[in-house]
């Protein structure tokens, strides 16, 4: 299975921005859905935003207008920009691809922690 790696996380204050990466290596699809998902302490993890191999992306409301995902195909490398940051960003954020069979394939997680 492909392997994932994640990125980009840290400390930032309130308004501030960020950049995630999630590397793949290994066996790897270009048709796999690639997705960015969150887990706060004390809650579930839950979806953030996912891009398909054409580029459709579809987000939370909680970060529309705000993240935007985005796919380098030619670098198997799948991102998540993040802007106007508020404390309630705060979580582990974690990488996901899931082949067209349902199988999926989750990244370690990387720490984003947002001041007020």
């Amino acid at each position: 299975q492909v392997q994932l790696v994640e990125s980009g996380g840290g400390l930032v204050q309130a308004g501030g921005s960020l950049r995630l990466s999630c590397a793949a290596s290994g066996r790897f699809s270009r048709f796999n859905v690639m997705g960015w998902y969150r887990q706060a302490p004390g809650k579930q993890r839950e979806l953030v935003a996912t891009v398909t191999s054409g580029g459709t992306t579809n987000y939370a409301d909680s970060v529309k207008g705000r993240f935007t995902i985005s796919r380098d195909n030619a670098k198997n490398t799948v991102y998540l920009q993040m802007n106007s940051l508020k404390p309630e960003d705060t979580a582990v954020y974690y990488c996901n691809s899931r082949q067209l069979t349902g199988a999926e394939v989750w990244g370690q997680g990387t720490l984003v922690t947002v001041s007020s």
